[in-house]
């Protein structure tokens, strides 16, 4: 498995498409949908999984500096839901989102995507302007692919960041959902 092949499986899954385009549908500015949206797909897959597993959220991110009110989320969220009813959105402005964890401000939607806990969850996906998914993979694919969870750089460097990734190591228990994963403190 590669990248290519995980966007012809994305692609061929009208119902993460159908997310992808509700979301493009919003007109967000430098908008993507990460986290357990891309490596549960990639996890089911590997794991042979004939049903996907479902969601606790589907993490809507974009990166608008100019409006950093939290409130505009929760309208989006409520919009989504009336495009696309019965989804667990959730949508966070990345452009505020360092005020939460302390950081200097993330340059982007993909520069916070790098900050996030795990290797294997810091993936976000986007359509192309033909409509066509696109991958955004700051720390690449290798631990997702290897059912790898290990800190990202950020994380081994930071404290608060570093408890946050052994907490949900220990809440999420990851390897119970999808047999294989293995973990690496770093």
């Amino acid at each position: 498995m590669d990248e290519r092949m995980l966007l012809e499986l994305v692609q061929a899954d009208e119902r993460m498409m159908s997310v992808l385009r509700t979301v493009r549908n919003l007109r967000l500015p430098d908008w993507w949908i990460s986290a357990g949206f891309v490596r549960s797909k990639l996890w089911d897959v590997l794991s042979g999984k004939a049903e996907p597993t479902r969601l606790p959220d589907i993490d809507v991110i974009f990166y608008d500096d100019r409006d950093l009110n939290e409130a505009r989320e929760k309208l989006l969220e409520a919009e989504l839901e009336r495009l696309l009813p019965g989804m667990p959105w959730s949508v966070k402005n990345q452009a505020r989102m360092h005020v939460l964890h302390d950081r200097p401000p993330y340059r982007s939607s993909l520069d916070a995507v790098a900050h996030y806990p795990e290797t294997a969850t810091a993936l976000a996906l986007t359509l192309d302007d033909a409509g066509r998914p696109r991958l955004g993979a700051p720390h690449g694919l290798d631990d997702a692919l290897a059912m790898r969870v290990r800190p990202t750089p950020a994380c081994s460097t930071d404290p608060t960041l570093r408890a946050t990734f052994e907490r949900r190591i220990v809440a999420k228990r990851w390897d119970l959902i999808w047999p294989g994963v293995v973990y690496e403190k770093g």
